[in-house]
């Protein structure tokens, strides 16, 4: 089974509009509310590739039950902790040239949702996948990453990491099978400029070296790369009108998790990741399944040799 973990959802205000004028009035051409967290946007995105999960991090107050009736609706499964409070509420700005975001403020974790969501967490067992991805809320700590993964670490649970942390690195002695960092983030574990495709290919190697089984970069409408023990690929994606990238990085992963549980072939399981993260930047909303398979014999995997 797929679990994912969101510790910092929220309910994501999309607006389109053609340009922005500050200090004035603005009206939007579309507006939309959609469920928010980089591992629900997994959870969804799974859902519609017919592949099943469970949705686990925080929720609380109304914006939560929000979410809530949103993933039913779907049919998403999830087993959230709760807590005081409301679930914060981003605003995602998209103009004719640009996208703006503007995050809300995480809700205070007590101890007591803290420990009941390591509880659930502990169920897990060997076979199961956990994806942890997306940020902290401001009252926990780092280190709450780092227990999450132990216990993964010691159940034998296969973990995928999606964070904008340059402390991920810490976590690479947990084995994860999976992380996606794109390359601002890869020049930022590194504490690196990488710009080449060479360089960027490397610098996955040398996080491959540190614990990582496999490692996907995600490099925008320039494609991806995947490096493992291996294999290094680079896949080139097909041109289309973007018209969100919000949630193609966690299209990405619940791709690579979707076509990997069912095949265990890497370069197969690299393909549908790229067609999924290409999909969802083509749509309004997360992919369906008819739009990641569309795409499928229009995305090209390369084997490079360094």
């Amino acid at each position: 089974m797929i679990y994912t973990c969101t510790l910092n959802p929220s309910i994501d205000y999309r607006i389109e509009a053609d340009q922005l004028k500050l200090g004035h009035l603005n009206r939007a051409n579309i507006s939309t509310f959609y469920p928010g967290g980089k591992g629900i946007n997994v959870s969804r995105v799974l859902n519609n590739l017919d592949t099943e999960n469970t949705a686990l991090g925080f929720l609380g107050g109304f914006t939560g039950k929000f979410i809530v009736d949103y993933l039913n609706g779907e049919e998403v499964n999830h087993s959230f902790v709760s807590h005081d409070g409301p679930t914060r509420v981003n605003v995602k700005l998209k103009e004719t040239d640009r996208e703006t975001e503007i995050n809300g403020v995480g809700a205070k974790i007590s101890n007591e949702s803290r420990e009941a969501l390591i509880e659930k967490i502990k169920m897990l067992k060997k076979g199961d996948y956990l994806v942890l991805s997306g940020s902290l809320p401001t009252s926990l700590e780092f280190s709450y990453y780092k227990e999450l993964s132990q216990i993964c670490y010691e159940n034998e649970v296969s973990l995928i990491i999606d964070i904008s942390y340059p402390e991920l690195k810490d976590l690479l002695q947990y084995r994860p099978l999976l992380i996606k960092p794109n390359k601002e983030e890869l020049n930022q574990i590194l504490g690196k400029e990488l710009t080449t495709i060479e360089e960027i290919l490397e610098g996955g190697q040398e996080l491959q070296r540190l614990g990582a089984q496999n490692v996907m970069i995600s490099l925008g409408g320039e494609g991806a790369a995947f490096v493992n023990e291996k294999e290094t690929l680079i896949a080139i994606v097909p041109q289309g009108k973007v018209k969100s990238t919000v949630g193609s990085g966690d299209s990405m992963v619940a791709g690579f998790l979707s076509s990997y549980m069912k095949s265990l072939n890497i370069e197969q399981a690299f393909r549908y990741s790229v067609a999924a993260g290409s999909a969802t930047a083509f749509s309004h909303d997360l992919c369906k399944r008819e739009e990641v398979e569309n795409l499928l014999p229009k995305i090209q995997i390369k084997h490079y040799k360094l």
